[in-house]
């Protein structure tokens, strides 16, 4: 009895162990909340500045409305209030009038940047951290989004829809290592350390002429992919969908892989609905990236509008 007992508590030790291992500790020290920012510095800003050759500015950001296509069940709404009703007596000598407004919407909505605490595996997040460690229903107590420094450094567009032949690429093409290496090599561009790289797939104008099948499936990143940008030191990767990976998944009996690879397991930034249409009918591959996203306390996500210089 006593032999049997010992074995089930080693074999509950060892499920236990195997199944945190599956995030590993990260790279940057035991106690990092940071991921791949940390391959930002001072350097890489003042090399992504000297990108800037003749100072046009492109926006990255989508409009982000009440129809916009999102991920069940998220929603936007805005009401207006005016400060009084619209009738009375403006304010002070000057009649001050005017309008605030109360926005109820999910934050991964429109383009967005993800968090290390958005997605993990079986409830272990980035740097091996259990979600009961840092989630409560008022805000992430870690991973935040308002923890975030700002990130301005290269950015890099790899177009896929020139590199293959497609405009848009059909739903289910999974971008992985030899895409990579072959879009870079087109572009004239080597991808370093500490830069952010975005996906051009086309995928971004079925939203507004078939929002459901811009849900339903997408050409993205693949697993393999993903893998191969973290060991290069990306801070962050993005696409023109709304979820940057393949879908469906390459494996059938996977959901979402791509994500919890790039945020739990290297501390990769991922970045979705990124407008590159202006960027890739300019045949622009490299450019100063800039974010400042917002400072919500506790956010998982946020919604944000990246500003490439060119």
């Amino acid at each position: 009895m006593k032999n049997i007992c010992l074995l089930i508590l080693t074999a509950s030790v060892w499920i236990l162990s195997t199944s945190h291992a599956e995030v590993p500790t990260s790279k940057y020290g035991a106690d990092d909340t940071l991921g791949a920012i940390n391959n930002l510095s001072p350097e890489k800003v003042l090399q992504a500045i000297r990108l800037v050759k003749h100072g046009k500015t492109y926006r990255l950001g989508v409009t982000t409305g009440p129809t916009s296509p999102a991920y069940p069940p998220r929603s936007y709404s805005m009401t207006v209030l005016q400060l009084d009703d619209g009738t009375g007596t403006p304010l002070g000598s000057n009649k001050a009038t005017g309008n605030d407004d109360l926005m109820n919407l999910w934050m991964g909505i429109g383009s967005q940047i993800d968090g290390l605490g958005h997605m993990g595996e079986n409830h272990v997040y980035y740097n091996a951290t259990h979600a009961r460690e840092f989630v409560t229903p008022t805000g992430l107590t870690r991973f935040s989004i308002h923890d975030l420094p700002p990130i301005v450094t290269r950015g890099i567009l790899l177009d896929m829809t020139k590199l293959l032949g497609k405009n848009p690429l059909p739903e289910g093409t999974a971008i992985n290592q030899p895409e990579i290496e072959r879009a870079s090599k087109a572009a004239n561009v080597q991808i370093e350390s500490g830069d952010v790289v975005l996906l051009h797939t086309g995928w971004l104008d079925i939203m507004d002429t078939d929002p459901d099948r811009f849900m339903a499936g997408q050409p993205g990143l693949g697993l393999s992919g993903a893998r191969y940008l973290a060991q290069l030191g990306v801070v962050a990767v993005g696409a023109d969908n709304w979820a940057l990976e393949v879908i469906p998944a390459e494996k059938d009996s996977e959901i979402f892989p791509v994500h919890p690879e790039l945020l739990a397991k290297n501390g990769v930034y991922i970045l979705e609905n990124m407008d590159s249409r202006e960027l890739a009918r300019d045949s622009v591959t490299e450019f100063l990236f800039v974010l400042g996203q917002p400072r919500f306390e506790g956010a998982v996500q946020a919604v944000i509008n990246p500003v490439a210089i060119h």
